[in-house]
């Protein structure tokens, strides 16, 4: 079964730093790129950057030279190193998966909250 578990969202100051984390299991770590999202209150689901198999990586415009992902295939965990953090950047963040293949299972984490405020 395969399950995509969230942590290290909370609470920070603007210009603060938090890391998420997304722990995957059931074998699709090697097969699937990985990928978060973000859900602002009112707002749709947007993504925020995005790491293939290889190690390539894509950031949405609003998070480019603040955000990092990552990922550790040898622990099955993908990374969101966020920095310089501002209030905008509060929403529930997701961890999604996704195989790149027509017709292919995509899998989302439950979120985790991150708020940035003083």
């Amino acid at each position: 079964q395969v399950q995509l578990v969230e942590s290290g969202g909370g609470l920070v100051q603007p210009g603060g730093s938090l890391r998420l984390s997304c722990a995957a299991s059931g074998s699709i770590f090697s097969t699937h790129a990985m990928g978060w999202y973000r859900q602002a209150p009112g707002k749709e689901r947007e993504l925020v950057a995005a790491i293939t198999r290889s190690g390539s990586t894509d950031y949405a415009d609003s998070v480019k030279g603040r955000f990092t992902i990552s990922r550790d295939n040898a622990k099955d965990t993908v990374y969101l190193q966020m920095n310089s953090l501002k209030p905008e950047d509060t929403a529930v963040y997701y961890c999604h998966a996704d195989p790149r293949v027509p017709g292919g299972r995509t899998y989302w984490g439950k979120g985790t909250l991150v708020t940035v405020s003083s």
